[in-house]
């Protein structure tokens, strides 16, 4: 297993990279096939707020999902110390789920690929108009939209929790598996989810 040390705005010395090797050297035991641990320090020297001074964010890339972590302290070791201990009950809350859940196939890692605002030439009579996730937008309104596109490899109701898990999220989108609809799931309490499935009306169809 490889572990890549990183930082932003800020130097990583030896000692720190000698630690985190050590720290992460169990997380093999609860995640299989672990290819590879990138571990990134960033500084915001920025921050409002002390411990928002530093973010490490944790990494785990295998042949399933990717499992990502992260926290953030006035130290990048406390900070380090708070990431992996969200990576390992993550992780944990995975595998609880994977003694109920059988037979879980890992997804393929979600790509996220933003989309350029297309504009339209400048005119001295009226306000500039630009196109932003299908939307236009004239002069300088205050609508803000970021617009995210994600590879999606189909899932069962199962295998949605159990990536939603890995990734630390409250919720996941993603392509149900049996019916084809746009679906997500929720967090609600402790181990109680919900789950959100879109029925799509399409042209041409009439109701019975």
């Amino acid at each position: 297993m490889d572990v890549l040390v990183t930082g932003r705005h800020c130097q990583i010395t030896d000692d720190f990279r000698t630690h985190v090797g050590e720290r992460l050297s169990g997380v093999e035991k609860l995640r299989d096939r672990v290819i590879r641990v990138e571990v990134q320090v960033s500084a915001n020297p920025h921050a409002r707020q002390p411990d928002q001074a530093t973010t490490v964010e944790i990494t785990l890339r295998s042949r399933g999902p990717v499992v990502r972590a992260e926290a953030s302290a006035d130290e990048k070791l406390i900070a380090f110390e708070h990431a992996l201990d969200r990576l390992k009950s993550q992780l944990r809350r995975a595998a609880d789920r994977r003694k109920v859940h059988r037979g879980l196939r890992a997804g393929q890692q979600f790509g996220e690929q933003p989309l350029p605002p297309v504009t339209t030439p400048d005119d001295e009579d009226r306000p500039e108009i630009r196109k932003i996730a299908g939307l236009e937008v004239h002069g300088d309104g205050p609508l803000v939209v970021r617009e995210k596109l994600f590879k999606a490899t189909p899932l069962t109701l199962a295998q949605a929790l159990d990536e939603m898990e890995l990734v630390g999220h409250d919720f996941f989108l993603y392509v149900d598996a049996d019916t084809g609809a746009p679906s997500a799931v929720y967090r609600r309490r402790a181990y109680d989810y919900g789950v959100i499935h879109l029925e799509l009306d399409r042209p041409g169809e009439q109701s019975a």
